[in-house]
């Protein structure tokens, strides 16, 4: 939302998924209008490597975990293989050493569709590996709700705010 509230909304978090959806709608129109020039082999590897390495080696270490918890690198692995800045380095290298080719549209795809289609973005340290509710955040989404029912008063700052 900005600097100092980083949080969604239900409303703001659907609009940040229709903008990530229209991302993805110009990439698939894209592979499309491209599809007999595409390397599949290329497309396929550049889309499951970002799953192969980032995802599914913490969600199997998730699953194994008797208590949930497991180590930070895999949520480094997962953002790092995640991140659109990730992806843009490694369409520009290999646009560089292989060539610039419509199969790295690949990169863009998987990554937007993770945001537009499922709501993945990236993992903070702080919560399961695998999707599911933080208490704290239950809470705050809560005491947030019966805050703007009741009308309260927005301009409210640091402890006056921080009790909704």
């Amino acid at each position: 939302m900005d600097a100092k509230n980083r949080f969604e909304t239900r409303t703001t978090f659907l609009m940040l998924r229709m903008e990530w959806l229209g991302g993805l709608v110009a990439c698939a129109v894209l592979t499309v209008q491209h599809f007999s020039e595409i390397r599949w082999a290329v497309f396929v590897g550049l889309f499951a490597v970002i799953d192969v390495v980032g995802y599914v080696p913490g969600a199997v270490a998730f699953r194994r975990s008797r208590d949930g918890r497991i180590s930070h690198w895999y949520f480094v692995a997962y953002n790092t293989m995640h991140s659109l800045v990730t992806a843009g380095v490694v369409a520009g290298l290999w646009a560089v050493l292989v060539k610039p080719e419509w199969a790295l549209l690949a990169l863009p795809v998987h990554l937007l569709g993770d945001r537009a289609l499922f709501g993945n973005s990236l993992k903070p340290f702080g919560v399961r590996f695998e999707p599911a509710p933080h208490p704290a955040y239950v809470d705050f989404e809560r005491k947030y709700s019966i805050s703007r029912e009741g009308k309260s008063d927005v301009s409210r700052t640091g402890a006056d705010a921080v009790r909704l």
